[in-house]
């Protein structure tokens, strides 16, 4: 064995050159696992580490103002869907369609307004969110048609801000 200056180890058996901090993190690690199974606790390994630091974050257009949040989006040429947002002065390019899992993912920088297609919970803190069933069923159901309607009136002030 022989050390230089720069801190380099030099292994008898395999005449490599390896860095020594390299040599002594890695014994830290083994044996901070090993302490860590002695004490009976499970080590986790993120699959997908990038989205903690931001790095998958989706971007969402800036003219955006209703999310649309579905299993499955609604088509754009759906009679209903294009009744509903001509009720709301919308148009299919001012909405965004995303998952329940990618709604995690949204830049929190604005607020947005939020239609959960679906039976789910609202999974945001948002002001204005609209809830219904997915729109097959909506087609159906007056019940659930009147009630999306009078969601609508409720948050007309929000939908409508030059509407005095």
């Amino acid at each position: 064995i022989s050390y230089r200056n720069d801190i380099r180890f030099v292994s008898m058996y395999q005449n490599k050159a390896l860095p020594i901090n390299r040599i002594i993190e890695k014994s830290m690690t083994s044996r901070r696992d090993w302490f860590l199974q002695q004490l009976g606790i499970t080590q986790w390994k993120l699959r997908r580490p990038a989205i903690l630091q931001g790095e998958a974050a989706m971007p969402i257009p800036s003219n955006v103002r209703l999310l649309i949040v579905a299993q499955s989006p609604p088509q754009h040429q759906d009679p209903l869907f294009c009744d509903l947002l001509l009720s709301l002065h919308l148009t299919p390019e001012q909405t965004y369609s995303l998952t329940p899992n990618q709604l995690a993912v949204i830049p929190k920088d604005r607020q947005y307004h939020y239609w959960y297609l679906g039976n789910h919970e609202p999974l945001t803190d948002a002001q204005v969110h609209l809830q219904s069933p997915v729109l097959n069923e909506l087609y159906q159901d007056g019940h659930a048609k009147r009630a999306l309607w009078q969601q609508i009136c409720q948050y007309e002030k929000d939908f409508y801000p030059d509407a005095g």
